[in-house]
């Protein structure tokens, strides 16, 4: 199975390119959404009630950016704290951290980025993808579907102003 219909949208709409995903292995990316997609057939059998809780652990899942930014900054502080403590040498691990931090801002590709997705750490993206996945299996935008046209026709000027 896969997912990529869900996380990418048709090059028309693609405002900015999801270049984390872009810049992982296939294989990589594949076993991140088939895990997805076993959860999600998963929860299909389940009550609202467990959609819902599965809902509020997808809400303080740790994203790519998140993890990245706090082992950056662990292993930061620990190069300082080691200088002091020890000698000159370490300050090579705050400057190596900042460079891959620099690396990843502007490519979204470094060696730390590539790790942390081989770990199945997730990027905010694809937490949603999953999330809204949930809403819908919950029933949240059932009621979508007696949207009168007025809205239709608002909606679809906004999405087309946008284009």
């Amino acid at each position: 199975m896969q997912v990529d219909v869900l996380l990418e949208r048709p090059a028309a709409e693609n405002r900015v390119a999801d270049r984390v995903r872009q810049n992982t292995p296939a294989q990589i990316n594949h076993r991140i959404d088939e895990a997805m997609m076993k959860r999600i057939w998963e929860y299909a059998r389940k009550s609202p009630a467990e959609i819902t809780s599965r809902i509020e652990q997808l809400d303080r899942e740790w994203d790519l950016e998140r993890v990245l930014e706090t082992g950056a900054a662990a292993l930061s502080l620990s190069g300082v704290a080691l200088t002091l403590a020890r000698s000159r040498f370490w300050l090579l691990l705050p400057a190596g951290v900042l460079a891959s931090l620099l690396q990843h801002s502007l490519t979204r590709r470094s060696t730390a980025v590539q790790f942390i997705r081989a770990l199945g750490v997730r990027t905010r993206r694809e937490i949603d993808v999953e999330k809204y996945a949930m809403r819908m299996l919950r029933g949240d935008f059932d009621k979508l579907q007696a949207v009168s046209e007025e809205t239709h026709r608002a909606i679809e000027a906004f999405r087309l102003s946008r284009a």
